[in-house]
């Protein structure tokens, strides 16, 4: 190594040295140690029942709670004191368990349901229990201004903390055709109602617009998160969402069971993928994209079709010919001819194939009287040799010596 050398290398290791610890100084003076807690997903019961947190709330007050998916009136015997909530839309229930649920109510009991979703119209369809109770349903293709309703939002003010947005896309409804006034009724007669307390015999049936404000599922406003189950904390954490559970819950409090009926919601495929998974799909989809870019055919010009190979008898013994006939060996492809119409003569006519000369061509002619183009002339060329290099002639002999084995 030359001297110029030695003073490059040691220059570029100074560099080195001094960049790394300049690096070094940055990141110590800039590195702060932080602990951040992170909450896994949910698991079991609390990831499918959207009840799932306010049943542990009822139970560490002291209230007795059966939480289930279906009503199952058969197992579950209702109590005059009980509260039954169904979570899920009325139109499920079928009409005997409507009746029972009313008998019920009539008998002390509390039940507690909500609208029907904006999802679809109702029209004239039943809706089990709110038939009953006189509801009248809104409807976007009744109501003009049934779509400006849906989107509006009703404030719940709690002390000492910020309003809170409820019931913002929930179907809203009147009670004009009730036979009863309700006990309560949040709304108005321009705006329609969200929640009515209804007295049914001895009991009570409490109807609102939905139910999301007691489930699990957060709320942030955007409708990406929510659906994906990101949306913050529990809706039925917010102290809005609690003091008006325990409002709506009061009537049986403590009396008797409190039966949560929900249906359960078991997160799609899709949506724990994307959110759960995503350290496992996306490398691997990255992946499949540079194997796919690898394989996929390229932007250039077009290039014919590779020849298929090909196995035809014909095609060989044509090229066979060919190469013979080019390097010289006609005669011996007319040799082959006129054996092969020898021998079909000697089958046919053994005295024309025995007598050779002018004797055998004379009856031959004889044979093809009636053939056009097959004379004395045209027969005696066919059977004599032709010359190596005479294109025209070896064809002709090829042709005529053909055309007379197939007639005979």
């Amino acid at each position: 190594m030359n001297r110029g050398n030695a003073v490059f290398v040691a220059v570029g290791a100074v560099v080195v040295i001094a960049l790394a610890l300049i690096i070094g100084v940055i990141w110590k003076r800039g590195y702060v140690k932080v602990e951040e807690t992170v909450d896994s997903p949910r698991t079991g019961e609390a990831a499918s029942n959207p009840l799932y947190v306010l049943k542990l709330a009822l139970q560490k007050d002291g209230v007795k709670v059966d939480a289930r998916q279906r009503l199952l009136l058969s197992t579950h015997t209702l109590k005059p004191r009980d509260t039954v909530l169904i979570y899920r839309d009325p139109r499920t229930l079928s009409a005997s368990d409507a009746d029972a649920l009313l008998a019920w109510v009539e008998h002390g009991g509390h039940l507690i349901v909500r609208t029907p979703p904006w999802r679809e119209n109702i029209g004239s369809s039943p809706v089990p229990v709110l038939d009953a109770l006189g509801v009248t349903l809104l409807d976007a293709d009744d109501v003009p201004d049934a779509e400006d309703q849906r989107d509006q939002c009703v404030g719940l003010y709690e002390r000492s903390t910020a309003p809170q947005d409820l019931f913002c896309d929930a179907r809203r409804f009147y009670f004009y055709n009730s036979e009863v006034d309700p006990d309560f009724a949040w709304g108005d007669e321009d705006s329609a109602y969200v929640y009515a307390r209804f007295p049914f015999g001895e009991g009570k049936v409490d109807v609102l617009s939905d139910l999301d404000f007691l489930s699990n599922r957060g709320g942030t406003g955007n409708s990406f998160l929510d659906g994906l189950g990101m949306g913050g904390r529990d809706r039925i954490a917010k102290p809005g969402s609690a003091a008006l559970a325990r409002q709506i819950l009061a009537p049986n409090y403590r009396a008797g069971t409190i039966h949560l009926i929900y249906a359960a919601e078991v997160p799609s495929l899709w949506k724990t993928l994307i959110v759960n998974s995503w350290m496992a799909w996306l490398p691997l989809l990255l992946w499949l994209l540079g194997w796919l870019w690898q394989r996929m055919q390229r932007l250039g010009p077009l290039r014919p079709a590779p020849a298929m190979e090909r196995r035809s008898l014909l095609e060989h013994i044509v090229a066979s010919g060919e190469h013979i006939y080019r390097y010289g060996y006609g005669p011996s492809l007319h040799a082959a001819v006129r054996a092969a119409f020898l021998a079909r003569l000697r089958r046919r006519d053994p005295y024309a194939a025995v007598i050779q000369g002018e004797a055998q061509i004379d009856l031959l002619a004889q044979r093809y009287k009636n053939e056009p183009n097959l004379d004395v002339a045209a027969i005696r060329d066919a059977l004599a040799t032709p010359l190596a290099r005479d294109h025209a002639a070896f064809r002709a002999r090829i042709a005529t010596l053909i055309r007379m084995r197939n007639r005979l």
